[in-house]
């Protein structure tokens, strides 16, 4: 579980902080949705199986919230995302 940022901010140029902390944000909301999602399968209660359920949706939004930052700010990352959305596409043709 992530409790510490996973890398030096103080080695990342300036004009890059922003980005590097919004994919930190990014690792910790899946890092979240992973345990939610595991928690809730092995929970023997079905409300607390639901509510967790329902917290690792919330958590998505929140990777969606980041990436949609993320996005606006690196024109590379669009770029290999469709990318990599095409190479998948070609895939399972």
């Amino acid at each position: 579980m992530l409790s510490n940022i996973p890398i030096s901010l103080e080695g990342v140029r300036k004009e890059d902080i922003d980005k590097e902390i919004l994919r930190v944000g990014i690792i910790a909301e899946l890092d979240a949705v992973s345990l939610y999602e595991q928690l809730a399968a092995n929970a023997q209660s079905e409300d607390i199986k639901k509510v967790l359920l329902d917290i690792a949706k919330e958590e998505k939004t929140h990777v969606g919230e980041f990436q949609a930052l993320l996005l606006a700010r690196d024109a590379e990352q669009v770029e290999e995302l469709e990318a990599g959305r095409k190479e998948v596409e070609k895939e399972l043709k």
